[in-house]
């Protein structure tokens, strides 16, 4: 009896490609806005790294894995959105994929919210900073929960000892 294989699905080159292109040209525009509008991104500070940092941590895993997102990354998956553990990119090796595993993988993601948040701060400065220090207070509050956790579970588990 012949077993038959699945073909093989070519990873989507053409539209990592488009995507890394949007990338790239939204980086650009955002620099010409910038120089236009006399900002100066050599005014950041490391304060304003670090926060970036944090914040953009915690905008790529709300993003790639929690429930109030669950609609973004709905169109890109099969299995269940709202549990990231059983979700997975479509596998139709076009645009629809690519997008699936952009939006489910954190660091892939990581780097489009670092982007945005970082042109957020130079072009509209006010509202980036507040939405860059509230994205890295709770993402530092993410650590802080683990950390909790960790005790918490330890001590228990000392006291059952």
């Amino acid at each position: 009896m012949a077993v038959t294989q699945r073909p093989e699905i070519r990873p989507p080159y053409e539209a990592y490609a488009r995507i890394m292109g949007v990338f790239g040209g939204g980086l650009a525009l955002a620099g010409g806005v910038a120089r236009l509008l006399d900002r100066d991104p050599r005014d950041q500070t490391w304060l304003d790294l670090a926060t970036l940092s944090m914040a953009s941590f915690k905008a790529a895993r709300t993003i790639a894995r929690d429930d109030v997102t669950s609609f973004i990354r709905e169109p890109f998956v099969e299995g269940h959105p709202r549990e990231s553990d059983q979700e997975r990119p479509v596998q139709t090796g076009d645009m629809e994929q690519a997008m699936g595993e952009l939006v489910t993988c954190s660091r892939c993601i990581g780097t489009w919210a670092a982007a945005g948040l970082a042109t957020a701060q130079i072009l509209a400065p006010r509202f980036g900073r507040m939405l860059t220090w509230t994205l890295a207070v709770a993402g530092v509050n993410d650590f802080l929960q683990a950390g909790f956790a960790a005790v918490t579970s330890k001590a228990n588990d000392l006291e059952q000892a």
